[in-house]
């Protein structure tokens, strides 16, 4: 892990507003206004003509402009190969869009806190590896080094440890380690998460969520029942209209906000000279969004399962995300576990801020002197160790010597300590024999096709003249940061195989070089 001169810094790209944090000299984990004085900026991207970029404009305002220009909740695409836009006559990509968010918060915070050298990247704990590897490949084409990944809920913890002092405190304060269930509800994904920590050491034990359920789906259930109303009094459906659904979407998002404050919301909305107004209670609304909710209370209570944690043994509920300022999150939430959430956090910037302190620990541990906070934060700072799990199983495609069938053979399972590592040994099936492949599977269920296929894997330049039957040493795994790794040696002789991942999806080195180069050209406001 190299280090470049410069702040490092935490950041939370999220799927609907987005924040960058730093920790301060004395220690403290502060979230950088961006140039409107806002300490999120919405990850709503503006393509105009020319190669003229806009992050972050207000929903009303890119309401009003031709849909086709409007990008929006990008995380949802990361690492899928079937999603591309067309901007300026080139073809770009989710890690390109999510890069142009990343320059315009290092463009931002850089005019207030200086030159931006290194930079951490939160992600949801459920993300792939190939959703990973977007996340890293967006911050170098940002110009971001990007020094490590690390999980939304594991970054939350830190931040909930900072705010009560529990950070680098005496271990004497400590009668035993404690034990959180960190709830994160964002704008577009949601994750729940089991960690054990004393003021040195975090530990994650279990992990599970969704990465296509957020805040926005609550939104698009007001979208749909507006949208019902609009069709049954008019006979027209305005969901037809990207221009008006853009409209709608906003009219829609602020209601939701007002139903968290006020019994009930009012939305009023005009199309093709036809008008409606459809007031719904916050009870209609919960009723109308149960499903969703109940979807996260069941991945709560199998986190809690696989964590082999009961309620009754948590120190702590701590809500993260702004979607859980809606009162059904906490009430719910305490109505499934018999304990009242924390709710002591920013729902905005917890993330952000916890990504920073990450941040600052490996700069402590890797810059010393260098680190940019006081000696006494920088010696606590290098003591912390944490540890994650991984959210998906690794395996590979193989066939069963008994059916002929091809299964996956789940190798490192999910939820386990990372880094892990698992070792297999091939055996050549030819005299000669200078190259294996092998399908690298993520996921635990045995049918391959129901799992989500990183890519092959070729092992090349093996020794020449290698008997048949020749053992092949093969080892997979996870890094701290959940990206996967994939290593060969010739048990023979001892070498190291060359190894290549024939990716499935994302970008190879030459493609982020081209949309680096793309994204240094382009006006980012």
């Amino acid at each position: 892990m190299e280090f470049k001169p410069g702040l490092t810094v935490g950041i939370d790209l999220g799927t609907t507003f987005s924040a960058l944090a730093y920790l301060d000299d004395q220690g403290n984990p502060v979230a950088v206004l961006n140039e409107d004085e806002e300490i999120e900026t919405p990850s709503l991207i503006l393509l105009a003509e020319g190669g003229h970029v806009i992050v972050g404009p207000n929903r009303m305002r890119a309401a009003m402009e031709d849909p086709d220009h409007v990008v929006e909740r990008v995380k949802r695409h990361m690492g899928s190969a079937e999603y591309k836009r067309t901007f300026d006559g080139k073809e770009i990509t989710p890690e390109f869009l999510s890069a142009l968010i990343l320059k315009k918060l290092r463009q931002d915070a850089e005019k207030r806190i200086g030159k931006i050298g290194n930079a951490v990247i939160t992600v949801p704990a459920y993300f792939n590896d190939s959703r990973r590897k977007a996340t890293q490949d967006a911050g170098r084409i940002a110009g971001l080094n990007v020094v490590d990944i690390i999980n939304e809920p594991t970054a939350a913890t830190l931040t909930y440890a900072w705010h009560r002092g529990e950070l680098g405190a005496s271990k004497r304060s400590f009668e035993r380690p404690r034990q959180a269930l960190v709830y994160d509800l964002g704008g577009g994904t949601f994750d729940v998460t089991v960690v054990r920590y004393t003021p040195t050491h975090f530990q994650v034990l279990a992990t599970d969520g969704d990465v296509q359920l957020g805040g926005v789906d609550w939104n698009d259930r007001l979208l749909e029942c507006v949208a019902a109303e609009f069709e049954k009094r008019h006979k027209i459906d305005i969901r037809k209209s990207p221009a008006a659904v853009q409209m709608l979407r906003h009219d829609c998002d602020v209601a939701k906000v007002r139903l968290s404050e006020q019994p009930q919301a009012t939305i009023a909305f005009r199309h093709e000279g036809k008008s409606v107004s459809v007031t719904v209670t916050r009870e209609q609304f919960e009723e109308m969004t149960g499903d969703l909710l109940q979807r996260t209370i069941d991945t709560t209570e199998l986190v809690l399962e696989q964590a082999k944690v009961e309620p009754g043994q948590l120190d702590a509920i701590v809500l993260v995300g702004g979607s859980t300022l809606m009162p059904k999150v906490p009430r719910m939430l305490e109505q499934a576990t018999g304990k009242k959430p924390f709710q002591g956090l920013s729902p905005h910037t917890s993330v952000a801020q916890g990504a920073a302190i990450h941040a600052a620990i490996l700069d402590a541990k890797n810059r010393g002197d260098q680190s940019g906070v006081a000696d006494k934060v920088r010696k606590y700072l290098q003591n912390i160790k944490q540890e994650d799990v991984n959210s998906h199983g690794l395996g590979v495609a193989a066939k069963n010597p008994r059916s002929g069938q091809t299964v996956n053979h789940v190798m490192i399972r999910r939820n386990t300590r990372l880094p892990a590592e698992v070792k297999q040994t091939f055996k050549t099936n030819a005299p000669g024999q200078q190259r294996v492949t092998i399908k690298v599977m993520e996921g635990e269920a045995p049918d391959p096709e129901a799992c989500a296929m990183i890519g092959n894997c070729r092992i090349t330049d093996l020794p020449a003249n290698l008997p048949q039957g020749s053992p092949i040493e093969v080892t997979y795994a996870f890094d701290s940061s959940g990206r996967v790794r994939v290593r060969a040696r010739d048990v023979t002789g001892g070498k190291e195989a060359t190894i290549e991942i024939e990716r499935k999806s994302g970008l190879d080195e030459k493609q982020i070089d081209a949309y680096t180069s793309l994204a240094s050209d382009y006006l980012v406001e």
